[in-house]
């Protein structure tokens, strides 16, 4: 016994190994916002349509959606750590090439590149958290990622900012991607202080090392033993269920589920905003540095509802937070598409100052909502023998929702900006249809009652 951990060094090793993984996570937001501030010199450096401009904004986007596909089985043979290393070297190799482009080809590349790396880390960050958690941790370790995914946006907005006001002129673009590469090295560098995940170990028979990785995050034998003994019973099961078909009609609601909710985040044009949030503000009337610095509020924002609903979601249930945030959808996207319509591109600062007032009610309405809820919504809706393949499928689908909408937006909006957010606002109305009439409560129902909820034997 002389070589278990203290209960405090195990938490803190525990939390400190989490907060590493969670990492992928924080680059994954950082990637996805980082290229808001620099769609001006984008058009102008490679001379982009609109067309192409939302072409480029995608491709990282079409990226996520392989990157999600791809990094699943490699994880498997090869482990959740390793994997964890290559999208790091991933993020950095595209961070630095972003930077150092030569041509629209090759930032389209580079790109792609760093869209790998954040499908990969939205399905391999939080599995790898699952898998080194206590089961009294697990739930609140995982939604680190997504805390971090948000820390990531803001970080990603302070950093646009901040070399905007430096001004390098015709670089600063550059130096915008460039600043990713620190936090890609800095992840590198911590995952060599965390160990292999204790399950990937078990699956591959080395039990022995599985077991000195437990003696670390577990607090006593019994614990220990408790958790070989749940993962070798998890493999077993999954192991019989390989086979276990996935399109079949007993599946179909939750896999309806998924597409809806999954869908509908995208619908909401959540990163359309997040992507083109300085051109929205100037739009709106801003100018290019008041712009990015209202995107920054933009990720204060939303920092901060996110914590707010992880407090809450355990409390007040999903369906409460969709339906919150479906109302705050409408409110917001109806306020700035009648702010575009009626002042067709002459904003006065009162106008202004209503579409920075809206798309604040639009971020908080997202956060408080469906940011916190479609991951642990999906998790809770399939039965065990599927539910690795029903992750993926929500993930597929909330990634190619948002390629397609991130690559249109820009080409609508360029026409009437009205246009757009009154499309996202009746996509909203639909949403709070669905959620009204059809999402289930699965808040505090044991997974076995969801199943049966939902006429899943």
């Amino acid at each position: 016994m002389n070589n278990m951990s203290v209960p405090g060094k195990q938490t803190s090793y525990v939390i400190g190994c989490s907060f590493v993984a969670a990492l992928g996570g924080l680059l994954f937001g950082f990637d996805t916002a980082v290229i808001s501030g620099t769609l001006a010199d984008l058009k102008s450096v490679f001379m982009l349509s609109n067309a192409s401009l939302g072409f480029t904004v995608a491709i990282a986007l079409v990226g996520t959606i392989v990157g999600a596909i791809v990094f699943g089985k490699p994880s498997d043979i090869y482990g959740r750590r390793f994997v964890l290393f290559v999208l790091a070297i991933c993020y950095l190799i595209s961070a630095l090439g972003s930077a150092l482009a030569w041509g629209w080809y090759s930032f389209l590349f580079f790109r792609f590149l760093g869209g790998l790396a954040v499908g990969g880390a939205s399905v391999v960050s939080p599995m790898y958290i699952a898998e080194i958690a206590p089961a009294k941790m697990r739930g609140r370790l995982v939604a680190l990622t997504q805390f971090n995914i948000v820390l990531g946006i803001l970080l990603a907005f302070l950093s646009n900012y901040g070399i905007a006001i430096f001004d390098m002129s015709v670089t600063n673009w550059r130096w915008m991607f460039a600043v990713e590469a620190i936090p890609s090295f800095l992840f590198f560098l911590l995952l060599f202080k965390v160990p292999r995940s204790p399950r990937w170990l078990i699956a591959k028979q080395r039990v022995d090392e599985a077991y000195v990785v437990l003696s670390k995050l577990c607090k006593d034998e019994h614990e220990i033993q408790h958790e070989m003994n749940a993962v070798k019973a998890s493999l077993d099961v999954k192991h019989h269920s390989a086979k276990e078909p996935f399109f079949e009609r007993e599946y179909a609601i939750p896999i309806f589920l998924a597409i809806a909710i999954a869908s509908f985040n995208q619908l909401s044009g959540i990163n359309a905003i997040l992507y083109y949030a300085p051109s929205i503000f100037e739009m709106a009337g801003a100018g290019q540095d008041t712009a990015l610095l209202q995107s920054v509020a933009v990720g204060v924002v939303n920092l901060i509802f996110t914590m707010l609903a992880m407090l809450v979601i355990d409390l007040i249930g999903r369906r409460s937070l969709m339906l919150i945030g479906s109302v705050g959808y409408l409110i917001s996207l109806s306020a700035i598409a009648a702010s575009f319509y009626y002042y067709n591109q002459m904003f006065t600062r009162t106008g202004g100052l209503i579409v920075l007032v809206s798309i604040f009610l639009f971020i908080a309405a997202h956060a408080f909502g469906q940011g916190a809820v479609i991951w642990v919504f999906i998790s809770e809706i399939f039965p065990n023998r599927i539910r690795a393949r029903g992750q993926a499928l929500g993930s597929f689908t909330h990634w190619f929702m948002a390629a397609l909408i991130s690559w249109i937006f820009p080409v609508i909006a360029a026409q009437s900006g009205g246009s757009a957010f009154a499309f996202f606002a009746v996509m909203m109305f639909l949403q709070l249809l669905w959620v009204i009439f059809i999402m289930p409560e699965t808040k505090g129902i044991p997974l076995e009652q969801i199943q049966k909820k939902l006429h899943i034997k």
